[in-house]
Parts: C-alpha cells; sequence; structure tokens
C-alpha cells in the first residue's frame, strides 16, 4: 500500500511563505504523477499542483507564480514552496499520488492525510 505523510503546514501571516512536503512510502509501485490538492470546509478537494517523475510541473491559475511544486525522486518526496501567501490560501492541502503496479491494470490514486495551512490577513 502507498503511504503519504503531509509536514510543513503551519499558521502564518499574509505575505509569508511554506514549504509543505510529502514523503511517499512506494516500495514495488511506480509513481510518475505527483498532486497537491487543498480543501476548505464544506467545499470539494480542489487542484493546487502536480509534477512529474520527470519534473513536468502544472498549477491552478490562482498559485501560478507564486507556489511551486518540486519532487525528489531518490528520496520520494513532493514538496510545494508557497511564497506571498494570502488568506485564500488557507485550507487543508492533501497530497496525492498516481500510482502503477505490476499486480492491477492502469493508475490507482493514493491520498495522504493533510497538513494545515492558516493564512491570516
Amino acid at each position: 500500500q502507498v503511504q503519504l505523510v503531509e509536514s510543513g503546514g503551519a499558521s502564518v501571516q499574509a505575505g509569508g511563505s511554506l514549504r509543505l512536503s510529502c514523503v511517499a512510502s512506494i516500495s514495488r509501485y511506480q509513481c510518475n504523477f505527483m498532486f497537491w490538492y487543498r480543501q476548505t470546509p464544506g467545499e470539494g478537494r480542489q487542484f493546487v499542483s502536480s509534477i512529474t517523475h520527470d519534473g513536468s510541473a502544472g498549477y491552478a491559475d490562482s498559485v501560478k507564480g507564486r507556489f511551486t511544486i518540486s519532487r525528489d525522486n531518490a528520496n520520494n518526496t513532493v514538496y510545494l514552496q508557497m511564497n506571498s501567501l494570502k488568506p485564500d490560501d488557507t485550507a487543508m492541502y492533501y497530497c496525492k499520488a498516481s500510482c502503477t503496479a505490476d499486480w492491477y491494470v492502469g493508475l490507482r490514486d493514493y491520498w495522504g492525510q493533510g497538513t494545515q495551512v492558516t493564512v491570516s490577513s
């Protein structure tokens, strides 16, 4: 089973920065696609950013130019550097891995437990 553990969430003031980490235990899996999502109470999870194994990244319009995703394949870790934080960035942030394995067909998604980011004005 893929296990994802997020960390780095905290309470910060607007304009501040945070760096989220997601450590993946993915023995015997191939997780080429990694994502960050966020969710506020009463809302569905929203896409924030994605990255492929070779480092190709994508971002939601709301975070472009402020957030940067990266990954360390050797240590199975994905990062989200968040700069110029706004109160609207307040949410629980989740890491997701889309993985293949020899014993099933196609991609399966795995989620972490989330890390809370709170930005005050």
